[in-house]
């Protein structure tokens, strides 16, 4: 039997940039031509062109302690300020850097030089709380600008931030500050979410309480953002506006070695330890500019952008904090969620900032597309002109969706595929460049070299799929596993040896394109092939009743594993047959899509799916219920309520 996934669907529609925009676009096909010729020499270029060194480096990379890479390591910069510094000094202080909207319509604006002097005050006052260059500082906040200062000032002074999703547990908080050895946590007294505040301060309490107190943590600072009534620890926690109070904005900001830590973050969803993924300054930098420039085609002086991604996230850090503001970008921060205090909640922020820019996640956008065109219909999004997708493979009908809806027929979509372990994009289109494939990540971005391969690591050619690797190192690329050299060489490179692991599937269309296939762990094994859950969703959401779908393979004695799908119909297909009905014409659907192969032993409709809060589909918790096992680990998901609400319906 083949090892390789097999790959059953096939999308023929295209969409070439106009020429309008390719003349203007910021990402030329120069990139591929001079990144193939010279690829070191390519990432030498981005580095100095991109980003300010307060000491030029002579060396771009060393690679011989594989597998942590340096990149660049002969020389300093400082993080923070080519984040602001620079910007202000070049005469762009007066530009907007960020407007922050909060969930009940409350905004603040700072420009780059608000920013700036902003980020130098918290900086002193990490610094006056005996924080220096190397120690932690855990984030635990909601997405208010004190967020992104908080990073930011964290950088600026060289210490190493490691940022806790607000949504995470008392338990999950505590495991990540003593894995880090945090000296301090900054966190909010609570957040708006969903209506109401959630609150923060107490869950860090609590964090800091558990295991009988004792933590490498000295102070709390806390940010007044919920007005909730919390509990005060006198010598230990301080409130951030009176921190402030009298202290001076001017710090100068000094240079730190490329290879110096910037910051830790915890892959979601592991169990036991955490797995704390280390990025460094320099390559991790240059690549998230260079991505987030290029492949969003940012005209900055022009350009008003809007990732949005939670800070706690990987995609947060890139694409929210460092690559936006690196390349000096105008962008919304916005605190809460998609439906609150109305579903048009995100159309009415892009209309009132004149958004031009959109970066979000598949699941947002079935989400969006359950509740029907009509709602986006009401809001003006005529400034829209680049869409780009992140977190899963977007599926063809809802890139469609997305494109006509909320693109207007004419912005083009990049969809992007990356890792918290890549630190910055690996594969995506270039907009001025590439025709557009509803559904495929199409090509890894200049200067990366990626490959599909089997099982015995052998490159796979056109029209055949299997495992994705990226065989040479990128300046972006974690350094390790905070503290766990061992787990890092196992966990990325054992398989391969001197090729990364990713631990997607992916496939080659015709044209040598790649097709993101999902985790490898969600690859179904039907009585003797291996079939990506992906493809399966992609051909159920195809089907006009169908707003979501989750699929997963559950043991079976006859075929080794059958598909089980977990379906949401649209709203406005509820009532027109009963569910048997529904499911009837699914399980067909998709057989007549891909094959009988592929078609689900039993395809469940409910009315909701488990999801965590970055928005991740928990597929490992629908294949318990699909097996009737008791149901593993839920406190990541946003409502528990729900498997409980599926299992009653399966069972």
């Amino acid at each position: 039997m083949s090892n390789n996934i097999d790959n059953l669907l096939h999308e023929e529609r295209r969409f070439p940039p106009s020429a309008e925009f390719a003349a203007q676009a910021v990402g030329q096909a120069s990139l591929y031509t001079d990144s193939k010729k010279d690829r070191l020499g390519f990432w030498d270029k981005q580095a100095k062109e991109l980003l300010h060194w307060h000491k030029p480096f002579t060396r771009v990379l060393d690679w011989s302690d594989a597998p942590v890479a340096k990149w660049f390591d002969d020389g300093e910069l400082n993080v923070a300020y080519n984040c602001l510094d620079r910007h202000v000094l070049e005469g762009r202080g007066d530009r907007v850097a960020i407007y922050g909207e909060g969930e009940p319509g409350d905004q603040r604006v700072y420009t780059y030089s608000e920013l700036t002097a902003e980020v130098k005050r918290v900086a002193n006052v990490f610094l006056s709380l005996g924080v220096t260059a190397g120690d932690r500082i855990a984030i635990y906040m909601p997405m208010i600008p004190e967020a992104v200062i908080t990073m930011l000032a964290s950088a600026r002074i060289g210490a190493v931030h490691t940022v806790v999703f607000g949504g995470f547990s008392a338990d999950s908080l505590r495991s990540r500050i003593d894995d880090a050895e945090a000296k301090l946590v900054v966190t909010a007294d609570g957040g708006w979410r969903k209506g109401k505040v959630f609150p923060l301060k107490p869950t860090v309490d609590a964090a800091l309480e558990a295991n009988g107190g004792g933590s490498t943590v000295t102070n709390v600072l806390v940010v007044k953002r919920g007005e909730n009534e919390v509990a005060w620890t006198e010598g230990r926690d301080i409130w951030w506006d009176d921190a402030k109070a009298g202290v001076e904005a001017e710090h100068v900001a000094q240079g730190f070695p490329a290879e110096h830590p910037l910051f830790i973050l915890y892959t979601s969803g592991t169990t036991g330890k955490p797995k704390g993924i280390l990025h460094t300054t320099g390559g991790y930098l240059t690549q998230a500019a260079f991505t987030h420039k290029n492949i969003f085609d940012l005209h900055a002086d022009s350009d008003v952008y809007w990732c949005t991604a939670d800070v706690g996230w990987i995609t947060g850090h890139s694409y929210v904090v460092y690559g936006p503001l690196a390349n000096g970008a105008t962008q919304v921060v916005y605190e809460g969620t998609p439906d609150a205090p109305h579903p048009g909640r995100w159309w009415e922020i892009i209309e009132k900032y004149k958004v031009s820019i959109l970066y979000t996640a598949p699941t947002a956008i079935r989400s969006f597309m359950k509740l029907g065109r009509e709602i986006p219909g009401k809001f003006d999004l005529s400034s829209i002109r680049v869409l780009g997708s992140v977190g899963e493979p977007i599926n063809p009908e809802a890139w469609i969706w997305y494109h006509d809806i909320i693109g207007g027929g004419k912005a083009p979509i990049v969809d992007t595929w990356w890792q918290t372990e890549t630190g910055a994009i690996m594969i995506a289109a270039l907009p001025g460049v590439t025709t557009l494939k509803p559904g495929s990540a199409q090509v890894p971005i200049p200067g990366v070299v990626i490959d599909i391969v089997d099982e015995q690591g052998v490159p796979q050619d056109k029209n055949s799929g299997g495992l994705l690797v990226i065989s040479e190192p990128w300046p972006a690329m974690l350094r390790g596993i905070w503290g766990d050299p061992v787990r890092f060489q196992e966990t990325y490179w054992d398989k391969f040896g001197d090729k990364y692991f990713a631990g997607d599937g992916a496939r080659y269309d015709r044209d040598g394109d790649i097709w993101l296939l999902g985790r490898v762990d969600d690859v179904m094994n039907v009585s003797g092939h291996r079939l990506s859950t992906a493809e399966i969703e992609s051909a159920l959401v195809g089907n006009n009743i169908v707003a979501e779908a989750a699929v997963v393979g559950a043991a079976d004695e006859t075929t080794g594993q059958a598909v089980v799908a977990f379906v949401i119909l649209k709203k406005s297909h509820v009532d027109d047959q009963t569910p048997e009905e529904a499911s009837a014409l699914l399980r067909k659907h998709v057989s007549d899509q891909i094959g009988a192969i592929a078609r689900p032993s039993k395809v469940y409709i409910v009315e909701e799916l488990p999801k965590t809060r970055s928005g991740k589909i928990m597929r490992r918790l629908l294949q318990d219920v699909a097996e009737g096992r008791e149901i593993g680990d839920t406190t990541t998901l946003t409502d528990t309520g729900v498997l409980s609400i599926i299992s009653a319906q399966v069972h």
